[in-house]
């Protein structure tokens, strides 16, 4: 990376914990608080508009950019294209945020962003890579599976955002190996990726436990959209084929489809307010917000150096890369259900109270 592109990155950096910290006052007038729900792991009301924090910050490194003519990386079509949706999806956030939006309403509104990301920029995802065997070309089926899959993005990281320090540290980590992958291969999805994974951190040291202030909808809804569209960039463009942004973002995916996945087998609504994702179910068992952030934290930086392996190894280590993240987040499920059975026989021999989730 160049010297200048260094200094970007730390004053977008700065500007993004300065605006945190700003957005972190009463005084403020973006001061909005995010109120305990059955959803929530914490106990007071907390203010939400980190994401505001983390898109300023990052608007004001592409101006930089553009001012001093450098802004040719932010002009592609498909990052202009990504932007306008994200900004789109930003903006109902904040609305939802304020108000409170009908599910029919989000969704409709992600569809259309998602529509203007595969059409307009042309972004979808023809085949699937399975090692040995060959790509699996999606035919028709390559524009809806791209919307599902930029929509689910969405939401998932949303539904994620619920753990001091959670989405904050995967976007550091998450932005930050697409950037490395990009620089690479000198592809201007970079920038964006760079100043993302920079603005997270500035915001994530006012989120880490003892949290001080969550990103809200308008953080997490726009951050899980662009995670998705970069990753159908960086495959459109052979940076890497899906595996590879699946694997760094698998922490997230795994956790809240599987838990969506079981909510529906058990006729659950699904977008209801709980606490039955795995991450939520630790903090519930006693390990506490720290403990599980900082396990976490190893797992996503797992995940991200395995996903660098895949992408430089030949077919037979990337299907043992990927049956043994199959294997390893079996254990792991197996792990909290463990935990989870230790701490109801704490609170069965009368020492200690916990809610576990059914």
């Amino acid at each position: 990376m160049t010297a200048g592109l260094l200094g970007l990155v730390a004053l977008v950096f700065l500007a993004a914990f300065g605006l945190t910290r700003l957005f972190c006052s009463p005084a403020s007038r973006l001061y909005l608080l995010d109120h305990p729900n059955e959803r929530s792991l914490h106990g007071a009301p907390m203010p939400r508009t980190g994401g505001l924090a983390i898109f300023g910050s990052v608007l004001l490194g592409i101006l930089l950019c553009v001012a001093l003519g450098e802004g040719a990386v932010f002009q592609a079509p498909a990052i202009l294209w990504i932007l306008g949706m994200a900004l789109l999806l930003g903006v109902v956030s904040f609305w939802d945020d304020r108000t409170g939006l009908s599910p029919g309403l989000r969704l409709g509104v992600q569809a259309l962003a998602a529509a203007g990301v595969v059409w307009g920029a042309g972004l979808a995802v023809p085949s699937i890579p399975v090692p040995f065997i060959g790509s699996l070309p999606l035919g028709w089926l390559a524009v809806p599976v791209t919307m599902l899959f930029l929509m689910w993005m969405a939401n998932l990281y949303n539904f994620m955002d619920g753990m001091d320090g959670f989405a904050g540290g995967m976007t550091v980590l998450g932005y930050g190996f697409l950037g490395v992958m990009a620089w690479e291969h000198d592809h201007y999805l970079m920038g964006l990726a760079i100043l993302i994974g920079a603005a997270a951190g500035g915001f994530l040291l006012y989120n880490l436990p003892p949290a001080r202030i969550f990103m809200g909808d308008v953080g997490s809804v726009p951050l899980g959209f662009i995670a998705g569209a970069l990753a159908v960039l960086g495959t459109r463009d052979g940076l890497f084929d899906i595996w590879t942004p699946l694997l760094i973002f698998s922490p997230f995916i795994m956790d809240a489809t599987v838990t969506l996945v079981g909510r529906l087998l058990r006729g659950k609504n699904v977008w209801r307010a709980h606490r039955e994702h795995y991450y939520q179910r630790l903090v519930l068992a006693g390990w506490g917000h720290r403990r599980t952030v900082l396990a976490e934290y190893a797992l996503m930086l797992a995940c991200g150096l395995s996903a660098v392996l895949y992408g430089r190894s030949g077919e037979s280590l990337r299907l043992a890369i990927l049956l043994g993240w199959v294997g390893i987040y079996g254990v792991l499920a197996w792990g909290v259900r463990r935990v989870e059975g230790q701490a109801r026989a704490v609170g069965a021999d009368g020492c200690e109270t916990l809610r576990l989730p059914p």
